[in-house]
């Protein structure tokens, strides 16, 4: 059974959208009764005849009568039983000779089922059964790798022989990173909640979590971006594109949506009739660029990009920006501009000689004032590392009475600071400070330590003047830093 299913799938109107999305709807059968998840979609050359098949391990209907399918574009071509539940699918190179078909390895139960020919071929029982003498230095090494959990999704970079990075997210909700030559994992990476997904794309780790959201991560376990998801993450694989060099993640939502992502952008979204609980994007049959799905109710819906595709962060269509096509309003060309530019262009030597000696200039008083401010102390923030302080003040108040706050701040990372003298210069004529000099309680690091003290304006004309707060250290005569305070003018004695 099929029929039409569009990237903006609305029922009645998905005939009318199928023209303005990058997908061609190539088959949709909501009764094909395959029930699977990603890791058991697996494409392949099974015949080396150029026309790729679909491998299907099949949970069956509730769990139950596992079979394992090939199909050859939308029909099933060959079905065996399985003796157990399957876990996941690959197709791997066996012979070095011509024409080299790949065979089939099916994780089902216990066991390791190899196919070659669509004929079971070996089977190799998980631990029973000794490794191949050939790689038992490999297995001796990866089992010198040890994880505080058990693992779940597994990611691996890299060559073995030269080096490589394994990523494993495991059940207690963290993601441990191993190398060569660790036997301990080297990074971990600490989840808020349970991983759903684990893909690597270029160097970034793209992690779904049960709490519906995309999270990027590079190897060393830096958060680099995170993006919500509208609805609960169902499925997540990996979108090649070969001919354009592009890689995204495809995530398959609750919602019926499949989302493509490149890095935090949205590249494109596929609406569904049902949610999708697996996803498959290669070579099928002997198109390149295929996407594969199956839903929840068993169906399956086979799309082919377009050869004209191309995705662009947001969705939006290729080309120049509506803003590029309006006309700028541009003046006419009046004499004066003209005899600028014709001087311009005959002094223009001079002109950036002159320009960079002023720029120069303008750089050496600018160093001149901050070497001055730091061998005087006149910077709010002290420059020696013996003294890690920080000084900010606020004046608050109408007048004539103000009232300065004096926040002083210990910025070390676990040295206190005692001893500290705080001092207020200011015109005798214009102020009266009841408390002008009072000494600093211990500063702990970290904290904010405010320090008040009252200002009595003594002018009747609004005459306002600076306050200089120094902060100094006793027995010494050197302000440690000094905070400039403009007061604001007695708006109390103006009125008056």
């Amino acid at each position: 059974m099929a029929a039409a299913s569009s990237s903006d799938y609305n029922g009645c109107g998905a005939e009318s959208n199928e023209a303005n999305s990058k997908w061609l709807d190539a088959h949709y059968d909501p009764m094909a009764n395959i029930h699977t998840f990603s890791a058991c979609l697996a494409l392949a050359d099974l015949h080396g005849d150029g026309e790729y098949k679909l491998v299907v391990g099949d949970l069956g209907p509730g769990g139950q009568q596992p079979r394992l399918k090939v199909l050859k574009g939308p029909l099933v071509m060959t079905e065996s039983p399985l003796p157990a539940l399957p876990a996941a699918a690959a197709t791997f190179l066996m012979e070095q000779h011509e024409p080299r078909t790949p065979a089939l390895a099916l994780a089902s139960g216990p066991c390791v089922y190899v196919y070659k020919n669509l004929r079971p071929y070996f089977k190799f029982s998980l631990p029973q059964l000794p490794p191949n003498p050939l790689e038992q230095d490999l297995w001796n090494q990866a089992k010198e790798m040890s994880l505080p959990s058990v693992p779940v999704f597994l990611e691996v970079s890299g060559q073995f022989d030269v080096e490589f990075r394994l990523a494993a997210a495991c059940r207690n909700g963290n993601i441990y990173i191993l190398r060569r030559d660790s036997k301990h994992p080297k990074y971990c990476i600490e989840l808020s909640a349970q991983p759903v997904g684990l893909i690597r794309v270029h160097k970034v780790l793209v992690v779904g979590s049960t709490q519906d959201s995309l999270h990027g991560f590079t190897h060393k376990g830096k958060k680099l971006w995170t993006v919500q998801m509208p609805a609960a993450i169902l499925t997540m694989n990996l979108l090649e594109q070969h001919s354009r060099g592009l890689q995204a993640v495809m995530t398959g939502l609750a919602n019926g949506e499949v989302r493509i992502y490149r890095d935090k952008a949205l590249l494109n979204v596929i609406h569904t009739p049902d949610a999708v609980t697996s996803l498959c994007f290669g070579r099928y049959g002997r198109e390149d660029n295929t996407l594969i799905m199956t839903t929840r109710g068993g169906g399956l819906i086979i799309k082919i990009l377009k050869r004209t595709a191309v995705f662009v962060e947001g969705g939006s269509e290729v080309g120049p920006p509506p803003a590029q096509a309006m006309k700028l309003n541009v003046p006419r060309k009046t004499r004066l501009y003209v005899d600028q530019t014709l001087r311009e262009r005959e002094a223009g030597t001079a002109m950036h000689r002159a320009f960079q000696t002023d720029l120069y200039l303008l750089r050496l008083r600018a160093a001149r004032a901050y070497l001055q401010a730091l061998e005087s102390s006149l910077s709010p923030v002290s420059a020696t590392a013996r003294e890690p302080l920080k000084l900010h003040a606020v004046v608050q108040g109408l007048g004539p009475t103000f009232k300065l706050t004096l926040h002083l701040q210990n910025t070390s990372t676990a040295r206190p600071v005692l001893g500290l003298l705080v001092c207020c210069l200011y015109n005798e004529a214009l102020y009266s400070l009841p408390r002008a000099f009072f000494k600093v309680p211990l500063l702990v690091p970290g904290l904010n330590y405010p320090l008040e003290t009252f200002v009595e304006s003594l002018s009747n004309k609004g005459i306002s003047d600076i306050i200089k707060v120094l902060v100094l250290r006793e027995g010494q005569s050197a302000p440690l830093l000094s905070a400039h305070v403009n007061m604001p003018g007695s708006e109390g004695l103006a009125a008056a």
